[in-house]
């Protein structure tokens, strides 16, 4: 972790599920007049998360702030008038061979994110009651032909980690080197383009305003916010996070749970 003063913070970025939001999947009262009153003194706000970018864009609507949407792990990135900065998909040709792995196992559920569209391969509630507050909802996929054109990233959901990473290991074989593979949960496995990260989208976004990630606070809670804290001037981590992310991050300090408003009672402390 790089030592630097929190006057040289400029730029903040969250991730969202387990991190900035509640334990419903909610920004609580006390987050989103924090994230004003960042931006009212001139900080620069990221939402940093695997959600879809029409998922994303209804949170940020909900904080009332303009903020920079990274989405999908970095492979899609949005500036605060919602204009594509940044987009890089699977490879075409990769897509139903990745989704051919676990297409056989009726426990896996598959999912897509395509351009504007969300794609499963089962019907699932809980799924519906998560998203529930930005309204952004599914369409069944056809696993035996899937769209390959603009899919951000294909996704594993399963309720065993040890499962999970059982199929991590099979898709790292056969894809090596061609797709970037991140857990954004311990039963969601995430595949991506080659070079997709959080931490590569947020140096992006932070070249793009003529800064750096030196001057970029970040925080998260899953090993795909493992490039991104590593990468950030001071990177934050979740109590509340696997082990496998304390660690990759030994050295990085570790704040409260999204339960008690960390990320929010940290900026409240350290910036504001």
């Amino acid at each position: 972790m790089n030592v630097v003063n929190d006057t040289q913070f400029k730029i903040v970025a969250s991730d969202l599920d387990g991190t900035l939001l509640a334990p419903d999947h909610q920004l609580s009262d006390y987050s989103k007049k924090t994230l004003k009153e960042l931006h009212s003194k001139g900080f620069t706000f990221v939402f940093a998360t695997g959600r879809h970018h029409v998922d994303v864009a209804r949170i940020r609507e909900q904080a009332g702030i303009p903020a920079y949407m990274i989405t999908s792990n970095g492979a899609r990135v949005h500036d605060q008038n919602d204009e594509l900065m940044y987009s890089k998909n699977i490879d075409e040709k990769l897509v139903q061979p990745i989704v051919d792995v676990v297409k056989k196992d009726p426990k896996i559920r598959i999912h897509i994110y395509q351009n504007d569209n969300w794609l499963i391969s089962q019907e699932d509630e809980n799924i519906k009651k998560f998203h529930k507050a930005s309204g952004f909802q599914y369409t069944l996929l056809d696993i035996d032909n899937v769209p390959t054109s603009g899919v951000a990233k294909v996704f594993f959901v399963y309720p065993d980690h040890e499962y999970l990473t059982q199929v991590e290991d099979q898709l790292k074989e056969k894809f090596k080197g061609r797709v970037s593979i991140a857990f954004s949960t311990p039963w969601c496995l995430e595949v991506m383009g080659d070079g997709v990260s959080k931490g590569a989208a947020l140096d992006a976004v932070a070249s793009s305003i003529g800064s750096s990630l030196h001057n970029c606070i970040a925080f998260g809670d899953g090993m795909n916010d493992v490039e991104m804290l590593s990468m950030a001037g001071r990177g934050l981590v979740m109590e509340t996070s696997h082990e496998k992310v304390k660690q990759a991050l030994p050295d990085n300090e570790i704040i409260g749970s999204n339960k008690d408003h960390a990320v929010a009672r940290y900026l409240n402390e350290h910036l504001l």
